[in-house]
């Protein structure tokens, strides 16, 4: 058999001078963490703004920076259609110049074999 239990006790009532200073002293603590709570909440503004301040200045910088690539790209498009003009500007001239020289090739030709014939039809 088991044996019985203790019996019931009746909870002791704290004195009145106990019970206050219990009271004023939780008071003081909720004092203390409504306190740091008004503080956290401070921080957490403060926190709040700087995030907000620095996305701002991250989006600012990201519009930049696409802007900036945007100008470089039209600026090498525009210098690759100035390119591919020269380009064939060159070649047109070389291929100019290359028939203008066969056509001198071909009349130093033609005077050199006059001259083969005037200097063969000479006496001797």
């Amino acid at each position: 058999m088991r044996p019985a239990p203790p019996p019931a006790t009746v909870a002791t009532v704290p004195n009145d001078d106990d019970l206050a200073s219990r009271l004023t002293a939780l008071e003081h603590q909720v004092r203390l963490v409504s306190q740091d709570a008004a503080a956290a909440r401070v921080l957490a503004g403060g926190a709040d703004r700087d995030v907000t301040e620095i996305r701002g200045e991250i989006r600012d910088f990201r519009q930049a920076t696409t802007a900036s690539f945007n100008a470089m790209r039209e600026d090498l498009t525009d210098l690759r259609q100035r390119f591919d003009t020269m380009e064939r500007k060159v070649d047109d001239g070389f291929t100019e110049m290359r028939g203008r020289l066969d056509a001198t090739a071909a009349g130093l030709d033609q005077i050199a074999g006059l001259l083969t014939t005037l200097i063969n039809q000479q006496p001797e």
